[in-house]
């Protein structure tokens, strides 16, 4: 859009996130993306995405498909905790800005940002409109790191107990 509208949306749970490195699919680099989980229940942020979404579309003089926005309804979704919530999918070639609570700069090290954590996300809205389709896409421009959440996705399994205790075999065995 010529006005570059920008969408805040706040305390939305990420999913999905590749937003210190680039995704690869396939085995192909893609972008950094993040895709966002919005409460139903949060009307304004439904209806401000609606309208940039409308507006984008109208200026760029095109016909998108409405599955072809990147804004969906997360019950016809497969994923765990995509029920009762509209999904947003962003990305963007360059990497996004991740901050933290205290707007500190956050590394993947940090071990802070995961998928199912909540988060306050910077986007706004484009059209797609070539030999790949038409879409509307959304840009990704930052995130900060709002709250926990129960993480998304297998964490680490724990197989301690499955191990045998061989602090006894140590004292008779010194040559294992």
């Amino acid at each position: 859009m010529s006005d570059n509208v920008k969408i805040h949306l706040k305390n939305v749970r990420l999913s999905f996130p590749s937003i210190f490195k680039r995704s690869v699919f396939d085995g192909n680099e893609g972008k950094y993306e993040a895709t966002f989980l919005i409460d139903k229940s949060d009307k304004k942020t439904k209806k401000a995405i609606d309208e940039v979404i409308k507006a984008a579309i109208e200026e760029a003089k095109v016909k998108v498909p409405a599955d072809k926005y990147c804004l969906k309804d997360g019950d016809e979704s497969e994923y765990d905790g995509y029920e009762g919530m509209w999904s947003l999918k962003a990305a963007n070639g360059k990497r996004p800005t991740v901050i933290g609570r205290d707007k500190a700069p956050l590394t993947e090290d940090d071990d802070v940002m995961y998928a199912g954590c909540y988060v306050n996300a910077i986007v706004d809205i484009w059209i797609q409109n070539n030999n790949y389709g038409k879409r509307a896409n959304a840009n990704l421009y930052g995130i900060q790191f709002v709250k926990d959440g129960d993480p998304f996705g297998n964490g680490p399994v724990d197989v301690t107990d499955d191990f045998e205790d061989l602090e006894d075999e140590l004292d008779n065995n010194e040559e294992l």
